[in-house]
């Protein structure tokens, strides 16, 4: 079984998107488990808020820089925890061409009179830093929308080679393209009968 391991970064505001994005990715393990490919999403959620030797957010960091794709869901504001992961697999990716990187950007309609400058503004600081990186992010509506566009980069890094998806297994009878029939009233015993038979990093690389 081939595993990919996927990171899946976000603010706690897209805790929904969070959850349903791992739905997506268990059934697309139902797809491809048979091809032999498994993708390991990996969630903070799922580490434990317990002492560390250095920073908790450390161990994180650890974990993008051994994943093979990352994911950064972002909407009304970009936490320093949040732009640091996304640093972390950047630089990364800059040294070993790994982790693929993709960044999804949530439209959402925002209130002037209750909106957050200090979070606005972490929001266009970093949509400028990726402008500067040559990395353009991709805009989403909603959890439909995101998982379609995500699923097709997954069958385009399978397409180019990147997941290794196995043929699905041909039987036998299949492969000699005939279906040999045993025991029948109604033809003969043994008879056969003719079965007829260069690097991704973001979504895209235009301006959207």
């Amino acid at each position: 079984m081939n595993k990919k391991k996927i990171f899946l970064a976000s603010s706690s505001e897209l805790k929904k998107d969070r959850d349903q994005f791992e739905i997506f990715i268990s059934r697309k393990n139902k797809d491809w488990i048979d091809k032999g490919i498994f993708l390991e999403l990996i969630l903070w959620e799922d580490f434990l808020d317990a002492v560390s030797q250095t920073r908790l957010q450390d161990e994180y960091n650890k974990a993008i820089q051994e994943c093979d794709i990352f994911v950064m869901l972002f909407a009304t504001k970009v936490g320093i925890y949040t732009e640091e992961e996304f640093e972390t697999a950047f630089k990364q990716f800059k040294s070993t061409n790994k982790p693929f990187i993709f960044t999804y950007f949530k439209e959402i309609e925002i209130s002037t009179s209750s909106a957050n400058k200090k979070d606005l503004l972490s929001l266009w600081s970093f949509q400028e830093k990726l402008s500067a990186l040559g990395h353009f992010y991709t805009r989403y509506k909603n959890i439909d929308e995101l998982t379609f566009k995500f699923n097709q980069q997954l069958d385009k890094l399978a397409a180019n080679g990147f997941i290794e998806l196995k043929p699905n297994k041909i039987s036998e009878s299949e492969q000699n393209g005939g279906i040999k029939i045993h025991d029948s009233k109604n033809v003969v015993a043994d008879s056969t009968i003719s079965a007829g038979g260069d690097f991704i990093v973001g979504d895209n690389n235009t301006r959207k």
